[in-house]
């Protein structure tokens, strides 16, 4: 709300307080004290830190991901079928431990400062079909990581109350704020696969989806968000190799879910959704990373490498300490 100033231009007294509240206020830092809209936005215009500007061009450079993994160019079309899931990028299982070892020690590092910068966020997506990996890849490539600085959700069958909203807004209220690494086992890219396989909503309403995907992540993206997103692609043998495991280990079983074979019925239908979520939905600032997922290993380490390369272009760094700090002594 705007606020009238006198007669002079000057403003009144309440009005000069205020602004002197609002000033002290933005330089203790709004998290501890709430200020106004009015200092709230002049925090942000005066590049406080408070919030990055909403600017067309505040898109991130990415780097390239990992050797192995096939980034979709926006505007490309997508075929799952020609993108080989044993692939490596030439990596070797012998040095496949010590190389993820070494991707987790650069993640973990570079987190701490995300954290302590509390500027930006990291956002990960990881989709795929049945037994593709996610939770597998999620457990191996974020070991380590200050779980106080890393968040990780997964989207199940929505609840009556998601249901009564935008097909969104369940997952905006789990991207992660400033500072943090928010992890996403499926995501918003359900509403345009399962639904579209199982017919759960009619062709208009799910068509109309991708762009409302693409706005959704390009407001993420300007609201400082880096977004990585990974499809874990596994061939058709492999799955049926990895649910005839969960049947054979006891300790598996309570991994395993008829509906899975259910789903398997659906293969063909669910290959020729993601050829179309991926190619409609690869932005230059939300690019999607399809990742050779059928060697375990080797889709650790690529994932793993892809995720410490942007943090390290993020290039989050340690804040200066609040005061000076030479003379400063700890009393006994």
């Amino acid at each position: 709300m705007a606020r009238k100033n006198g007669k002079d231009g000057s403003g009144s007294a309440s009005d000069k307080a205020a602004d002197k509240a609002a000033e002290t206020t933005s330089q203790a830092g709004w998290r501890d004290h709430p200020p106004s809209f009015a200092g709230w936005a002049r925090a942000a215009i005066a590049g406080s830190g408070t919030a990055p500007s909403l600017s067309p061009h505040l898109h991130p450079v990415l780097p390239p991901a990992a050797p192995g993994i096939v980034t979709v160019e926006p505007g490309q079309s997508v075929d799952l079928a020609a993108i080989d899931p044993d692939a490596t990028g030439g990596l070797d299982k012998a040095e496949a431990k010590a190389a993820l070892e070494a991707e987790r020690a650069r993640i973990k590092t570079l987190q701490e400062k995300l954290y302590a910068e509390h500027r930006h966020a990291l956002l990960v997506v990881f989709q795929a079909i049945d037994t593709g990996g996610k939770d597998g890849t999620i457990r191996n490539v974020l070991e380590g990581v200050n779980p106080q600085g890393c968040r990780v959700w997964s989207f199940k069958v929505p609840s009556a109350q998601e249901l009564d909203q935008d097909f969104l807004w369940r997952y905006h209220l789990r991207t992660p704020g400033r500072g943090l690494i928010g992890v996403f086992n499926r995501s918003h890219y359900e509403d345009v696969l399962v639904v579209r396989v199982k017919g759960l909503v009619p062709e208009e309403t799910w068509r109309e989806r991708y762009g409302l995907i693409n706005d959704f992540e390009r407001l993420l993206t300007l609201s400082g968000t880096v977004i990585l997103k990974f499809f874990l692609h596994i061939s058709k043998d492999e799955q049926k190799e990895r649910l005839e495991a969960r049947l054979a280990d006891p300790a598996k079983h309570w991994k395993f879910d008829p509906a899975d074979l259910v789903e398997r019925k659906s293969w063909d239908a669910y290959q020729t959704v993601f050829n179309d979520a991926l190619a409609r939905c690869s932005t230059p600032y939300a690019p999607w990373h399809v990742v050779p997922a059928n060697r375990k290993w080797a889709r650790n380490v690529m994932v793993a490498r892809t995720i410490a390369d942007t943090l390290e272009a993020m290039d989050p760094r340690f804040p200066e300490p609040r005061m000076a700090l030479e003379g400063i002594k700890v009393p006994d």
